[in-house]
């Protein structure tokens, strides 16, 4: 099975690693940062591909891992060169987190196309992504999922099945969108104990221990005490996906305010700056005497 890879950043690039590791034939991959794409093609012994229908004419399977909306649907529609030129028989997994109704216009033009579309949300991050870990939550024909499954399960560590085309991607907003909150509520918490004096160490065990738990205290809560930034899923991100939630939303007519207040302050990170660090860095907003905006002057990390 030849495999290839549209968008080899964090994410992309450990997959196509994991795979190559698992003896899958990484034929070609694409990304719009040029040096990303002939940086990985040169470790992994396979082409960088300088167009994408390069990318879909030396795969099997092509995995796309791409950035929002707008970038989806051009690697799929662009009127100069898109993955679906000459596609028949080809498998698309689409793994970005990106609005549902974008998931199923894409269903539809790799069907056109004589070609199959599948979402695998992901919900973890990059060592796992790197260690075969991942948790993929799929949606689209059955037939497509049966299709994929064999080379998912190298992938991850659980491999769940949602249901038609755009059931998944509302699953994976809605996991972000808690995540998101989550942080928010953390970075408050702890920014508060700092305030009061209190030994952040111990708070965080405190928090550990009742009903303040969460998985991000154990992902972000040393990070956000140490300042230590380094970005596995940026502020950026996470005020896109709140997005996407929050568009979910209004399409019912559901009021969310922690959802809105949480993507506010992930939207004020990039406005000051700090869009680029992880999401843990909203601590950098709540925390006393850290971060300052443009105005007031900076104290950045």
């Amino acid at each position: 099975m030849n495999v290839g890879f549209v968008g080899v950043g964090r994410m992309g690039a450990n997959m196509a690693r994991r795979l190559k590791d698992r003896n899958f034939r990484v034929t070609a991959v694409y990304d719009s940062n040029r040096k990303a794409a002939t940086d990985l093609a040169a470790e992994l012994g396979c082409a960088a591909a300088q167009d994408l229908s390069e990318v879909t004419a030396e795969s099997d399977v092509i995995f796309t891992v791409v950035t929002d909306d707008n970038a989806m649907r051009q690697i799929f529609s662009g009127s100069d060169d898109n993955l679906l030129k000459n596609a028949r028989g080809k498998l698309f997994i689409n793994c970005a987190t990106i609005s549902p109704r974008v998931h199923v216009e894409v269903e539809k033009l790799a069907q056109k196309a004589g070609a199959e579309s599948l979402e695998a949300c992901m919900a973890s991050s990059i060592p796992q992504a790197r260690e075969g870990k991942l948790y993929l939550m799929c949606g689209g024909t059955e037939k497509a999922f049966r299709k994929a499954d064999p080379i998912l399960k190298e992938l991850a560590s659980t491999v769940r099945f949602v249901g038609k085309a755009g059931e998944a991607a509302k699953v994976k907003a809605l996991v972000n969108m808690v995540m998101n909150i989550n942080t928010a509520g953390l970075a408050e918490g702890l920014a508060l104990g700092a305030a009061l004096g209190l030994d952040l160490t111990m708070l965080r065990e405190v928090f550990s221990q009742t009903g303040a738990n969460s998985r991000v205290l154990e992902t972000d809560g040393e990070d956000m005490q140490n300042r230590e930034h380094s970005c596995f899923f940026s502020a950026a991100h996470a005020a896109k996906d709140s997005g996407i939630a929050l568009g979910l939303a209004r399409q019912l007519g559901l009021e969310l305010p922690l959802a809105r207040a949480t993507k506010e302050q992930y939207e004020r990170m990039i406005v000051e700056g700090l869009g680029e660090l992880d999401k843990s860095g909203i601590a950098e907003l709540t925390f006393k005497d850290r971060h300052k905006s443009r105005d007031g002057g900076s104290d950045r990390v």
